[in-house]
């Protein structure tokens, strides 16, 4: 086909080259495809990993609800959604530009070549038309000179007074300019027939050959741009099923989302175990006696004379959030008991030290409510409500079933690391059998130390896990089984009887026994912020202000107090404030109330905490 275009050689040539740089420019165009596919990727997976749950937080336990299960399945499903445009980068690169940036490399090669052929065969036919001029110039030359020759000799010849050997030598020079004619003529005949051979060949076999190369080229370059378009459009249908699968796997996720189950779990997460307190009775003022309450109020009252107080039921010991702080300020009025006199007094005006007698008059709320506010040695409960702070080791600050929760969890995930441990004194034990029987591969002795620990993590571990399944056993024996809802803390609150209250509601009982801070207070420290809701987050433990030595042994068996052997030196960190009690600590977590006529006090304002 290209044999046509044998005089529109030049053309040709841009024509190719133009090829070429189309070919280039679809290289290019691919190329910044797989850039935009390997950027997309990218970002896909950095907003996948942005909205991952941190580990070991608690936006990582939000996510055991199926809502936000199905959003955790759609960022990992986008993550392998990523993965498959990083794939349509990598076999566009290997496949196409790779490909065809040395398929350009080769075509280029071979471009230069046949064009080079070209080139040489015109250039030979060009030198072989100029022999043709030449050796045809030169017969014409000797051809006119072999004329002038011959018209000298005949004249010369005709002329009369010329001699014989003139004219000899004119006929010598006309035959030799003829002879030299007739040689030019054979040479000119020659060349001729050499030159239209040549000029045969080259347009009928060099420059048909030549071109015919440059036409396959041409068309295994335009077939090689069309397989790469193909390949372009294969590449993404290749990955077409996999996503397909991403987006099925995010679809399966949506319709397992469970409004029913979501609400379930929120039920068992927050739920408290308490029942909601019962109806108030009917104070009939108009009666010339005590105000009395009922045993479902939610509300304390001191007598002219008496300062026991009366609590209904175990429902009495939590507020619930409709409850306003005008009930809260009632449970701060009730009164202080006196400790129990030292074990060598009648009573506890013999003792020099001893506490003083209850307050009879009523204070006024606003001064009740401003010790509230600023005495700390009252505030135990709270200490454990600090965000971020560490509660009691028994979760006793939490409600019954979270409290039962944390404690079985507690359980799972010490009995966990005894099997980590045991699995470990296995191994090594096993080792140690192989050693014994292949001294040469090592010490037995070497692994005992070893082992000996283990042991001992071992047995320190199981008597946590034994300490925990007490205070769980304690919880679930007080719980009523959960399909007996009705039946849950009915008990009535003796003030002497404090194995019968929650252990939270204990810490908030002042060691006298009177209930200083009632378990409402919690309840206002995890609903909305109150005016003192910030009070409490960054509180430190109180500095010691002196030391004590004990002048009798006290057994502390209400919660609060602390026990004290006689002669035992401790620390001070709050004075008695007229109730009768001082505040001691023994070490970083030991502290508590002991009767303040049953220690010598030395106080030191210079002193530091322990």
């Amino acid at each position: 086909f290209f044999d046509s275009l044998q005089d529109q050689f030049d053309n040709l040539e841009k024509h190719t080259q133009w090829g070429i740089d189309v070919l280039e420019k679809y290289i290019k165009f691919v190329k910044e495809r797989t850039e935009i596919e390997l950027s997309y990727a990218k970002q896909l997976r950095n907003l996948s990993k942005k909205y991952q749950p941190k580990k070991n937080s608690k936006e990582e336990e939000e996510y055991r609800y199926t809502s936000t299960k199905a959003f955790l399945a759609t960022l990992n499903e986008m993550n392998d959604y990523a993965g498959q445009h990083e794939v349509i980068s990598e076999n566009m690169t290997s496949l196409i530009t790779g490909e065809l940036t040395r398929y350009v490399q080769e075509l280029k090669q071979e471009r230069k070549s046949h064009f080079h052929d070209g080139r040489k065969a015109q250039q030979h036919i060009e030198t072989c038309w100029k022999q043709l001029e030449a050796s045809k110039r030169r017969f014409e030359r000797d051809c006119k000179e072999a004329d002038r020759a011959q018209q000298y000799f005949e004249k010369m010849d005709a002329d009369i007074n010329v001699t014989k050997a003139d004219v000899e030598k004119a006929r010598q020079q006309a035959q030799l300019r003829h002879q030299m004619a007739e040689d030019s003529k054979a040479e000119y005949s020659s060349t001729l027939q050499k030159f239209n051979s040549e000029q045969h060949d080259h347009y009928y076999t060099h420059i048909p050959n030549i071109f015919q190369k440059i036409q396959e080229m041409e068309e295994r370059r335009i077939v090689r741009i069309g397989e790469s378009m193909k390949t372009f459009a294969e590449v993404d249908r290749q990955v077409i099923p996999i996503i397909g699968k991403c987006l099925d796997e995010i679809t399966k996720a949506a319709e397992s989302v469970d409004h029913k189950s979501d609400s379930q779990m929120v039920i068992e997460a927050f739920k408290s175990g308490f029942e909601p307190p019962g109806d108030i009775d009917f104070e009939d003022f108009t009666q010339p006696m005590k105000r009395t309450i009922s045993e479902s109020s939610l509300s304390n009252s001191r007598g002219d004379g008496r300062s026991e107080p009366k609590f209904g039921s175990k429902s009495k010991g939590k507020l619930w959030p409709f409850i306003k702080k005008n009930k809260l300020m009632s449970l701060l009025t009730s009164p202080h008991q006196p400790p129990p006199p030292p074990p060598a007094s009648a009573s506890p005006s013999a003792v020099p030290n001893g506490p003083q007698s209850p307050k009879q008059q009523k204070e006024p709320l606003s001064h009740r409510f401003n010790e509230f506010m600023t005495s700390k040695p009252k505030i135990h409960c709270f200490r454990s409500l600090k965000r971020g702070g560490a509660g009691p080791e028994d979760f006793s600050n939490l409600p019954p079933e979270q409290r039962r929760k944390k404690l079985q969890q507690k359980v799972d995930e010490l009995n966990k690391d005894i099997q980590k441990e045991m699995d470990q004194r296995d191994a090594l034990t096993k080792m140690k059998d192989v050693y014994i029987k292949n001294p040469q591969m090592g010490d037995a002795a070497s692994v005992d130390h070893r082992l000996a620990e283990l042991g001992q993590n071992i047995e320190k571990l199981r008597l946590e896990v034994q300490k925990f399944e007490g205070w769980l056993a304690e919880v679930e024996g007080r719980l009523p089984p959960r399909n007996e809802q009705a039946r849950r803390q009915s008990g009535l609150y003796e003030p002497h009887n404090t194995s019968a209250v929650n252990s939270c509601a204990q810490d908030r009982e002042s060691p006298d026994g009177s209930y200083t801070e009632e378990q409402s207070q919690e309840t206002e420290m995890k609903v909305p912020a109150t005016d003192f809701d910030d009070e409490f987050d960054d509180e430190e433990p109180l500095p010691t202000i002196g030391t004590c030595k004990a002048l009798y042994t006290f057994e502390g068996q209400n919660e609060g107090t602390i026990s004290v052997a006689e002669g035992e030196m401790l620390y001070v960190i709050e004075e008695d404030k007229g109730d009768g009690w001082t505040r001691i600590r023994r070490n970083e977590d030991e502290e508590g109330y002991v009767p303040t006529s049953y220690v010598e006090v030395y106080l030191d304002k210079n002193a530091k905490g322990a």
